[in-house]
């Protein structure tokens, strides 16, 4: 990679008028790879919308759910910042082509770091779960109604790992009660967030206020009728069945 391929690249995705991203048709969220080299968790970025739906209809062939989205300039800040609490590290610049290009998140765009919060405030991110969880949910849309594969169930178990080590965030309403969604088995279950973007996209209104609950917490704060947590529901939308301790 030439130094000014790397310099055209970058200029590229901070100065275009829009960048077209795939995106997965399962998580609403970029689609994600590892790189069989690199081992990079890359998102797939195009300049051009038809060269977006040339790579889309390759990867559809695959029975992989993908879709195109135009990123206009005025997201890209929000945008690529949203990346890092999805522990995306890479962005592959129209992959398939002569002039494709891997761009590390980092040599983009800087961000803060939790010791520069302003004071009071908490830093809330998952990045390792919420990786995890994005291959997980692609894994299981594209391998729909077949068996679990062994890569799939230590996928599987390495969410649940992440998942017991997390801090997260609940949204809770005025009269102090967290909302429920009522899942596909018609059972309730208590919306948790990985980070404050998670978060964010569940509070349009800003009808809730965030609080931060440790993973080993979370029994006690569940209404005794609740089945258990859904993790990010506008974004993986992982269920994870935890009952209310009997003596909370």
């Amino acid at each position: 990679m030439s130094v000014d391929m790397k310099k055209t690249a970058l200029e590229m995705l901070r100065l275009s008028k829009a960048v077209y991203v795939l995106l997965s048709g399962c998580t609403r969220l970029p689609f994600v790879e590892c790189d069989p080299e690199t081992y990079d968790d890359q998102i797939l970025v195009f300049y051009r919308e038809e060269d977006a739906k040339r790579r889309a209809k390759e990867l559809l062939e695959e029975k992989t759910l993908i879709q195109v989205i135009k990123v206009e300039q005025k997201s890209f800040l929000p945008f690529y910042t949203s990346l890092y609490p999805m522990g995306v590290n890479c962005i592959v610049v129209n992959d398939g082509m002569t002039d494709r290009i891997s761009i590390q998140l980092n040599e983009l765009i800087r961000r803060n770091r939790p010791e520069q919060l302003p004071k009071g405030q908490i830093w809330v991110e998952n990045p390792e779960l919420h990786l995890t969880a994005i291959y997980f949910m692609q894994g299981l849309h594209k391998n729909q109604g077949q068996p679990m594969t062994e890569e799939m169930t230590e996928l599987y178990e390495e969410m649940l790992a992440h998942f017991g080590r997390g801090k997260y965030i609940f949204g809770v309403r005025e009269d102090k009660a967290i909302p429920a969604l009522k899942g596909k088995d018609g059972k309730m279950y208590q919306p948790l967030f990985t980070d404050s973007h998670e978060f964010q996209k569940f509070n349009g209104q800003n009808g809730l206020r965030a609080m931060v609950v440790e993973a080993d917490k979370l029994r006690n704060l569940l209404p005794a009728q609740s089945e258990g947590v859904v993790l990010n529901p506008l974004g993986v939308n992982v269920q994870f069945k935890i009952r209310k301790r009997p003596d909370s």
